[in-house]
């Protein structure tokens, strides 16, 4: 992989050149592939590009965008495309522009992009006049959160860690086919990445072949593994490696909090499956253990990380067989005899474990207080905060500023906590955004 990556990124550059001779811009848009020219890569910024584009199916891939170093500006493509299969008599094409413009709005706010547009055939989308006004006011919006906040980095209450065998080469998208469509083995996973973009943390990447050779970064809080067993989002026999095992296991006993989703730190081996067992404080049952009593299955009433949940739990593809392993893990949700969420102190850190994580302003909200619960912080969670899951505050310190947004498609009151703690009620109207001074 890495000799494609040079080759082609050498090539590449030869044909940027040929574009800079002519006195043009050299853009390249990115398709559903992008093999030895990945904007994360090694050699990604010797290619000399002036800019990416590429569609947006949400906030994942708008911060895959947006994100991308070394070029002077980023480009997002919005949905739909104008093409027959959405502008069609009798279609309202409005209702997927307001949902990919609501879900890629709250990643907007945490790293812009430099300009947006629509593809496909304009003769089309003229037909629909409506279509055409909203767009309008969408512009503008987006004209007036990027001249608000470009260059002004966001709140961040906590830094947090995505770890799988890919690290910052597939930063933002990890479990990702084409353009983030929907498939079926990763959901569960892909949208942990899509409740991320938009949230009020830090977020990096980070290999296993990186914390071997140089260590968990100092500044980190919670480290994230997420995914079936046996693939490179999980880490499969990446676990085997005894050092890498101790080297996470001693961060998490200092004082570190780690999240895991499905099947983490799984792989068969010194009579365990999940090789973090003993920190998350739950395992799975193979066929091995059926005879031994699960001893620990009662729920707790009331968590924190159920605090503000009106909601059913919605774990996707979910985990089966999924136990626990003491009386001090404390168990969240349990169902149908198997564990779905349970928190575990360990030492001075403490885990989290979801069997699962599809996207949902619940399920954002859920991660959320799992990570500042991993984290030890459940306190600082109340900084730049709506109560209400279907809303978001955004704040911006450095320049004075701050946004309340609401994502649904509906009208919603909820507390908005600044970041001294101190509380107003607000109402938005659906799919609002309102500018306060702090």
């Amino acid at each position: 992989m890495d000799f494609i990556q040079w080759f082609v990124a050498e090539k590449a550059a030869e044909l940027v050149a040929l574009v800079h001779e002519a006195g043009k811009e050299a853009m390249m848009f990115l398709g559903d592939n992008w093999i030895g020219t990945e904007p994360y890569g090694p050699y990604f910024e010797s290619i000399g590009l002036d800019a990416v584009v590429g569609s947006v199916g949400g906030g994942a891939t708008l911060r895959l965008i947006s994100d991308i170093p070394g070029v002077r500006y980023t480009e997002g493509r919005f949905l739909p495309c104008f093409f027959p299969d959405t502008f069609y008599e009798g279609n309202d094409p409005c209702i997927e522009a307001r949902e990919n413009w609501l879900s890629a709005r709250r990643a907007l706010m945490r790293k812009p992009l430099d300009r947006i547009g629509y593809g496909g055939y304009l003769s089309l989308a003229y037909q629909f006049p409506e279509f055409t006004d909203y767009i309008e006011k969408l512009t503008d919006e987006f004209r007036d959160i990027y001249d608000k906040i470009h260059g002004r980095k966001p709140y961040c209450g906590l830094k947090v860690a995505v770890l799988n065998c890919w690290g910052r080469l597939r930063s933002w998208q990890a479990y990702m086919v084409a353009h983030a469509l929907w498939y079926k083995q990763t959901y569960s996973y892909f949208w942990m990445l899509e409740a991320l973009s938009g949230m009020s943390v830090d977020v990096c990447f980070l290999s296993f072949d990186e914390i071997l050779s140089s260590g968990i970064p100092k500044d980190v809080d919670v480290i994230i593994n997420a995914g079936d067993a046996g693939t490179a989002y999980s880490g499969g026999s990446c676990w085997e490696d005894e050092k890498l095992v101790s080297l996470v296991r001693r961060w998490g006993h200092e004082g570190g909090g780690l999240v895991g989703i499905g099947e983490p730190a799984a792989v068969h081996k010194n009579g365990r499956f999940f090789q973090l067992a003993d920190v998350f404080g739950v395992e799975k049952e193979l066929g091995f253990t059926l005879s031994t009593d699960k001893y620990f299955t009662k729920p707790l009433e009331q968590h924190y990380l159920t605090q503000d949940r009106t909601v059913p739990f919605d774990f996707g593809e979910g985990m089966k067989n999924i136990y626990a392993l003491g009386e001090d893990t404390e168990i969240v949700e349990y169902s149908d005899y198997e564990v779905h969420l349970a928190v575990h102190p360990y030492g001075k850190g403490k885990s989290v474990y979801m069997a699962g994580l599809p996207y949902s302003c619940e399920n954002t909200r859920l991660l959320l207080r799992s990570l500042y619960c991993a984290a030890r912080q459940e306190e600082k969670l109340y900084r730049w905060y709506a109560d209400d899951p279907q809303c978001e505050v955004h704040a911006y310190p450095k320049a004075g500023i701050y946004a309340v947004l609401n994502n649904s498609g509906e009208e919603r009151s909820t507390t908005v906590y600044d970041g001294l703690g101190r509380t107003e009620q607000i109402t938005l109207e659906a799919g609002a955004i309102r500018w306060k001074t702090i």
